[in-house]
């Protein structure tokens, strides 16, 4: 395998990029460097707030793509590139069928802040790890003034098994994606990965040929497909490891980072 075409890098946040003390390695940055000196474009693309994704990545921020919310929102060097969001009467209705859902944390992820109506100080503490801007109201049907790009739901044992059969039948109607152990998204059924990347390599003109991936969850399935150079890591959902044309190491063991040293020496050798 020889990486010497890519000229854009998309890596997923949580399972990916982040270990599992949810950080960013030192080692990442520096290699990011070597990324400009080859003109080679950094995405991050994840189901998390905005802000939170720039704050993971504060040094770099203003010079990359955040993908955030699941493809939701999309800022390309601090400029607006994509808003998908959910009509208000769509929200309310979900919104209702999640309330049925047993021990179940609803989050209402707007454009300024993410909203939740519990006050569960142990989901709380975990929630704001991943959404650093927030408001907690008494009734999420009640915030109007903020335009809602995800509804994401939370259950502290599995998704898969206690969100997901609820709002299985939303699926006509809107993207319901399994985005992680504890976490179902839903969204506008273009507000994924793939539609926002899609969009990026359009304006970019990159080719799926120049393009590397990596994912590790379902909400990464539809970018893994825009990629020639699609990595799933080792720690990774059986579904994202059948899509992906390759595998990297774990989040743990710096499996992101092992591949863009290739990717660097690759370019090197040029």
């Amino acid at each position: 395998m020889n990486l010497s075409k890519v000229k854009l890098v998309v890596t997923d946040m949580d399972g990916t990029l982040l270990n599992s003390k949810s950080q960013v390695s030192d080692q990442f940055f520096k290699l990011y460097k070597q990324l400009k000196k080859y003109n080679i474009h950094f995405v991050a693309a994840s189901g998390r707030q905005y802000h939170s994704i720039s704050k993971k990545l504060k040094p770099i921020k203003n010079e990359i793509t955040i993908i955030a919310e699941n493809g939701g929102f999309v800022k390309h060097k601090n400029k607006t590139l994509l808003t998908t969001s959910i009509p208000s009467e769509k929200i309310y209705k979900i919104i209702s069928v999640l309330r049925k859902i047993d021990n179940a944390f609803i989050v209402l992820c707007g454009k300024e802040n993410a909203y939740i109506e519990t006050r569960n100080p142990k989901f709380i503490s975990l929630f704001a790890e991943y959404y650093s801007k927030y408001l907690i109201v008494d009734d999420l049907t009640k915030v109007t003034d903020d335009i809602f790009l995800k509804i994401a739901i939370y259950h502290f044992e599995s998704s898969e098994t206690y969100i997901y059969p609820s709002v299985k039948h939303l699926e006509n109607e809107m993207l319901v994606k399994i985005s992680g152990q504890h976490w179902v998204d839903v969204s506008h059924f273009n507000a994924n990965k793939g539609f926002a990347l899609k969009l990026l390599q359009e304006k970019l003109n990159i080719s799926k040929e120049e393009t590397l991936v990596f994912g590790d969850y379902n909400n990464d399935i539809e970018m893994l497909g825009l990629a020639n150079y699609s990595f799933a890591m080792k720690n990774a959902h059986a579904d994202v490891k059948k899509i992906a044309h390759y595998e990297t190491k774990s989040n743990d063991d710096n499996g992101v980072e092992f591949i863009l040293e290739q990717l660097i020496k690759d370019k090197s050798n040029l």
